[in-house]
């Protein structure tokens, strides 16, 4: 490929990804922030996690007389 020719494509996608990112940000600006989660989510969540952690847990055999 001419090194003249690559310049150009070079410099056209780079206008291209200037525009989409500056429209990303524009987007990004209009929606509302994202609300923390509830507390009822975060407790669910945590319980869930214990919960796999008892269970992944190694239990140690116990001898039967």
């Amino acid at each position: 490929m001419h090194p003249e020719t690559r310049l150009a494509l070079h410099r056209i996608r780079a206008a291209e990804l200037r525009a989409e990112a500056d429209a990303y940000r524009l987007a990004a600006a209009a929606r509302p922030a994202r609300h923390p989660r509830p507390l009822r989510t975060r407790l669910g969540w945590t319980l869930v996690e214990v919960g796999l952690r008892l269970a992944a847990a190694p239990r140690s055999a116990v001898a039967v007389p």
